[in-house]
């Protein structure tokens, strides 16, 4: 039976391990001290990791996971990510075997030039793409790029589970409520989001039919936000790109 276990990480990092009652694979092992003690805990062999980025939070584990297990390593390779052994791109596939599973690349830029996301079984691993109610900062894309990845995700299925990789969720719902203070998805998610923190719980994953009911970055469609992100601005805005760009200005300066 598959399961797929958050494993906290950092101050705000989820390294997602993804397992049966034997072996297991990673996504975006920042730390390995917390994935070498669950496998320990667990009895359970390593058989890959999944980098969708190459920012230090989400690779710095992989040299010590090597020493321990010599699995393959997939991503992009870029020179800062030296640990990649199987480079990947979108429309390559990436088969787990031992697990019983494959995942479909997708291409991701906008937060970094080589973000990609894993896609299969009604489940995306999307790094620092897509967070619950926001998405990643463009330190190396530009609003067009990000936008299109905004775009493939929305052509998901609704029922698609978001397995993003920071817990930033209330957070991002702050910001969100600036821009559609009447939303009330949103409102009842903030409700929901408090009462699992409030257990210890994760808010991860969240669904991509919630997300499209709350989440701006997948909202730059809808009459209600463009006129919110319109009116910020100072200047009327209707193209996609004009209006996520808009509102990830807004973001980054709230």
């Amino acid at each position: 039976m598959l399961t797929v276990i958050p494993i906290p990480a950092f101050e705000d990092n989820y390294i997602w391990l993804l397992r049966n009652e034997r072996h297991a694979a990673v996504v975006d092992p920042g730390d390995a001290g917390p994935v070498l003690d669950y496998l320990a805990r667990e009895n359970l062999a390593l058989t890959a990791i999944l980098n969708t980025h190459h920012h230090g939070d989400h690779t710095g584990g992989n040299a010590e996971l090597l020493a321990a297990y010599p699995v393959p390593v997939y991503g992009q390779q870029r020179p800062a990510l030296t640990s990649v052994s199987i480079a990947i791109a979108e429309g390559n596939r990436v088969a787990l075997p031992e697990l019983g599973l494959s995942f479909d690349v997708l291409g991701f830029p906008g937060h970094t030039s080589d973000h990609v996301g894993f896609y299969g079984h009604g489940m995306l691993f999307c790094g620092d793409t897509l967070f619950s109610c926001g998405c990643g900062k463009l330190f190396e894309g530009t609003p067009a790029q990000m936008t299109a990845s905004m775009q493939k995700i929305l052509a998901l299925p609704d029922d698609t589970l978001l397995y993003s990789a920071h817990e930033y969720t209330l957070e991002n719902i702050g910001f969100a409520k600036r821009v559609e203070p009447d939303n009330e998805a949103l409102l009842q998610w903030e409700q929901e989001a408090l009462g699992l923190r409030e257990k210890g719980l994760p808010t991860l994953p969240t669904s991509l039919s919630q997300e499209k009911r709350t989440n701006p970055f997948l909202r730059f469609s809808e009459p209600g936000l463009i006129d919110a992100v319109s009116r910020h601005a100072g200047r009327p805005l209707s193209d996609p790109v004009a209006v996520f760009a808009a509102t990830r200005a807004w973001r980054d300066q709230y």
